[in-house]
């Protein structure tokens, strides 16, 4: 797997991927990576792709007190993992490489981006939807991959590409998940032993919820219950628990279509987000 870290060696390395007619996938990530990102690096080669994967702790989605210098980064080890998972090129490139001096431009999303993570993280989308506009410009991929667990992430992702007519084809993989249910992610690092026990709770009080929904139960009751059993538990503050459309994000009051659970709340200093996928019967 070649590694490289500026954007001449980039466009110059994709360039040969591209001569044996393949097509190019991206799988965007922050590092850490864990089986959830080889995940995707998977359902890529599963395409048939020649697979991009990019590392970039992105200092623009982060709030002010947020765990930006905390985030683990761990690039050896990634470098191992993506080797073994036959990814062909690994991005990395500094902040000064994705940001050089005098850099001025965001990328604002409206709509899906605005309640929720929007709400509770502000700054975060706009600084998702930039740099992964600036993965898309420097990579030229033809597919990329990113996980259905940052479900709103997605459907930001989604609606930028549409509204600015790129052309590539988004994929979302299913969220991959520990033995106990809880979804794999780089930040479950931080939990203690202990509350690596509690944060159980949260993949139980939402598929608690969608049973009860998928029954024909009440909503408004079915939120109100999950949010009491993550209280009880010790999660707090509890950001959200919604039952959203799945393309819009807006909350509904009845399923009557495709919908997601979403939820996110904090565990100690953790922030752990999930949610599910709520069917109509």
């Amino acid at each position: 797997m070649q590694i490289v870290r500026n954007i001449a060696d980039l466009r110059a390395a994709v360039a040969k991927l591209r001569i044996s007619g393949d097509k190019v996938a991206l799988v965007p990530t922050m590092g850490a990576l864990h089986a959830g990102h080889i995940a995707l690096v998977d359902a890529a080669r599963g395409r048939g792709a020649q697979v991009v994967v990019s590392i970039f702790v992105n200092p623009t989605q982060f709030g002010p007190n947020e765990d930006l210098d905390a985030y683990p980064r761990r690039e050896a080890a990634d470098v191992a993992l993506l080797e073994a998972a036959g990814a062909a090129l690994l991005w990395a490139p500094d902040v000064a490489a994705m940001y050089p001096a005098g850099f001025a431009t965001s990328i604002s999303v409206g709509g899906v981006s605005e309640r929720w993570d929007g709400a509770a993280r502000p700054g975060h989308f706009a600084g998702v939807a930039t740099v992964v506009t600036k993965l898309f410009q420097q990579v030229t991929p033809d597919i990329a991959f990113f996980g259905e667990k940052d479900y709103q992430q997605l459907a930001v992702i989604r609606r930028f590409v549409a509204d600015l007519d790129m052309p590539i084809e988004i994929v979302g993989v299913p969220t991959q998940r520990d033995d106990d249910g809880l979804a794999l992610s780089s930040r479950n690092a931080y939990l203690s032993p202990d509350e690596r026990l509690v944060a159980r709770a949260l993949p139980r009080a939402l598929g608690e919820a969608k049973a009860v929904i998928e029954r024909g139960g009440d909503v408004a009751a079915a939120l109100a219950a999950a949010v009491a059993r993550l209280g009880e538990a010790g999660f707090s503050p509890i950001d959200y628990v919604a039952l959203v459309d799945a393309a819009t994000l807006e909350p509904v009051e009845r399923l009557d279509g495709p919908a997601r659970l979403i939820a996110a709340a904090k565990l100690g200093k953790t922030r752990l987000i999930d949610n599910l996928g709520v069917e109509a019967p």
